[in-house]
């Protein structure tokens, strides 16, 4: 049976399941999280480009779970990269959030052009060691921008979330964080349905495990020891992207499913992402 949590490199503990809460807007954050909770899911993922920060933070504080208990992520946007933006905007998205630290803060995009991406992580650098945040990484970073981000500072990513799916498995991506021991965190992990859930291999399987095809796919992630972050703010939805602690997926099958790769990123490829580009 997989374990429910990652030991990240620098010993602390994140959640293997968690939820994200892009596009949840105000009113729809209070649900969310109560049937969340409710789940057993403990790990949220927010960021500030996402702009419901405060309402996470809400909505946390009402479900009167410890601190201790929780494992909150947020990300430094674009725009606000270079080390004292950094600074400011990780203060500005603790007190959005009502909290003491984050348990996980990271660099959402390289934006390599613009060049602030090292200055950026010496900030979050700061912010671990003044224990403001408890694992510091990044996002969407390919291999070349974590060969000169490791050269260029003190401490290894403990995590880098990237886009996953059985799509687009990142395979080489993701031996190259395992060398590291830096752990790969799933956006997109079930390919928001463009089609993925109903492919004969996945169905196939579903119905043999009495799961359904989203639980399958969501267990291949945890096989290959990423942590999963499924958005959604549908509660049948939220309980069942949870469920998925309570069986295994043969070698085989998970070959099978490796097989389906096809290389097909569906969000913006990091390369081509600088400041001011998304909004």
């Amino acid at each position: 049976m997989v374990n429910d949590t990652q030991i990240l490199n620098n010993g602390y503990p994140m959640p293997n399941v968690g939820l994200g809460v892009y596009k949840i807007t105000d009113e729809e954050m209070e649900i969310a999280v109560q049937t969340a909770i409710e789940a057993g899911y403990r790990a949220f993922d927010t960021a500030y480009f996402y702009g419901n920060e405060q309402a996470l933070g809400k909505a946390l504080k009402n479900s009167d779970i410890p601190r201790e208990d929780l494992f909150i992520t947020s990300k430094l946007w674009n725009d606000f990269q270079g080390y004292n933006n950094t600074l400011a905007y990780f203060n500005a998205s603790l007190e959005r959030l009502g909290l003491d630290y984050i348990d996980l803060y990271l660099i959402h995009w390289p934006c390599e052009k613009d060049n602030l991406y090292i200055e950026s992580y010496k900030a979050l650098e700061q912010l671990y060691h003044e224990g403001k945040v408890k694992a510091i990484g990044v996002c969407n970073f390919k291999e070349h921008h974590l060969e000169k981000l490791m050269y260029a500072t003190d401490i290894i990513p403990q995590v880098n979330q990237i886009e996953v799916h059985p799509y687009f498995n990142q395979q080489e991506m993701q031996d190259y964080c395992d060398k590291h021991d830096i752990v790969v965190t799933a956006w997109m992990p079930l390919m928001r349905n463009r089609g993925l859930l109903d492919n004969p291999v996945i169905t196939k399987l579903a119905e043999r495990y009495e799961k359904t095809p989203a639980q399958i796919v969501l267990r291949w992630h945890l096989a290959h020891n990423r942590v999963v972050i499924p958005k959604s703010k549908t509660p049948s939805r939220i309980r069942e992207n949870f469920d998925i602690l309570d069986f295994n997926l043969e070698l085989t099958e998970i070959a099978e499913i490796d097989s389906l790769n096809r290389n097909a990123r569906q969000g913006k490829d990091p390369d081509k992402v600088n400041i001011g580009d998304l909004k």
